[in-house]
């Protein structure tokens, strides 16, 4: 059975952006968003970069949409 630490720290660990939030509004007295876009730099195969962006300007999807997609489909499967 787990202590009330380790459930509060495995709440604060699942949670930690609305923390984030939390110590926000303390620190600045005003909310900010709970979920901000991240930019992030990562190199993939310029063949296949450049197929999926004529891909996604081809049926209107934007890039980023689709990639955040696979992701959460990906973190599903794990």
């Amino acid at each position: 059975m787990q202590s009330f630490t380790e459930k509060a720290k495995k709440v604060i660990r699942e949670n930690q952006d609305l923390f984030n939030v939390l110590e926000e509004l303390d620190r600045t007295g005003a909310y900010r968003k709970a979920s901000y876009k991240k930019r992030v730099n990562f190199t993939v195969d310029e063949e296949l970069f450049n197929r999926f962006r004529s891909y996604c300007e081809k049926k209107g999807i934007k890039m980023s949409a689709r990639i955040e997609e696979c992701m959460r489909k990906q973190l599903e499967q794990a």
